[in-house]
């Protein structure tokens, strides 16, 4: 088993281990808007790439639609004949979580009508479109410009980012500013953004491995199967919680062909010692029987 601690108290303030720790965590696909609006630097484009350049097919496949559909969106949403609503880009930020307590020196937004100086185009960087100065509006330029500065600061990371993303995404497949924002807070994410996320790694028997991002303080772990096969006709593969007094294993649910390919969050794990995988008959069993084809200790 190999393991390595992935503590990310620090990543607040770097975007770029964001998106290094997005990619070892299997999640480059929610990559896919950031890397459509030119939202990232060369370096972390470069590594987007070459992740992709290895990625199974239907995971390529997957991102790249994403980014096309995420330019198609932008091009329909911004395109001359069709002026979206002054304050669409305002509305959209308003709903996402606060970059941090108020500020006296934060300009309010654009009133109603007003133009949004701070509308992007596709393929140019994000706020860097010039302000429009109406008649007596030096202030309004003013305004523009200390908005402008603050998106460049390098306190202004991925939430900010992830919501133009999330802007962009509107139209594709009915996603929503809502369900993006409860997408964030699912026990998923909670896990993989914890900082004190730990990786670890176990070979699963007839080919593949298990990767396990654990965090205590969350109390789960995320299990992702790589390169494993199917399970036997009529089987499933089952998870189960092995408790640290001894009782009996606890079922964490099952995994068939389609569900490999899936990452699956197992909670409560601070009372057991180990995770344990098993093939079962379809539907699943009571209790673990053979054969174990992976057991994975979840102590630091």
């Amino acid at each position: 088993m190999t393991e390595t601690n992935s503590g990310r108290n620090g990543r607040s303030g770097s975007f770029g281990d964001t998106v290094a720790m997005d990619l070892a965590s299997g999640r480059a696909v929610d990559l896919a808007e950031l890397y459509a609006l030119d939202a990232v630097t060369e370096e972390e484009r470069r590594a987007i790439e070459q992740y992709m350049s290895a990625a199974p097919a239907a995971e390529r496949t997957e991102f790249f639609d994403r980014v096309r559909q995420a330019r198609e969106t932008l091009v329909r949403t911004f395109r001359v004949e069709e002026q979206p609503p002054a304050d669409l880009f305002d509305r959209i930020v308003a709903q996402l979580p606060a970059q941090g307590g108020p500020d006296a020196n934060t300009p309010a937004p654009p009133a109603p009508g007003q133009s949004a100086a701070g509308q992007f185009a596709p393929g140019q960087p994000v706020a860097s479109q010039p302000a429009s100065v109406q008649p007596g509006g030096g202030d309004e330029l003013a305004r523009a410009r200390q908005r402008r500065e603050e998106r460049r600061r390098p306190g202004s990371t991925r939430r900010w980012l992830a919501g133009v993303a999330a802007a962009a995404a509107i139209a594709l497949g009915g996603v929503g500013v809502g369900s993006y924002l409860a997408d964030q807070n699912d026990p998923l994410n909670q896990v993989v953004r914890a900082g004190d996320l730990r990786e670890a790694s176990v070979d699963v028997a007839g080919g593949g491995t298990a990767t396990l991002l654990i965090s205590s303080s969350e109390d789960a772990a995320v299990v992702k199967m790589n390169g494993v096969p199917a399970p036997p006709a009529g089987k499933v593969y089952q998870m189960w919680l092995i408790p640290k007094d001894g009782s009996a294993p606890v079922s964490q649910g099952l995994m068939d062909e389609e569900a490999l390919s899936k990452p699956a969050v197992v909670e409560g794990i601070s009372s057991a010692a180990a995770l344990g995988i098993t093939v079962e008959p379809a539907g699943g069993s009571q209790s673990p029987t053979l054969p174990t084809v992976a057991a994975a200790p979840l102590g630091a």
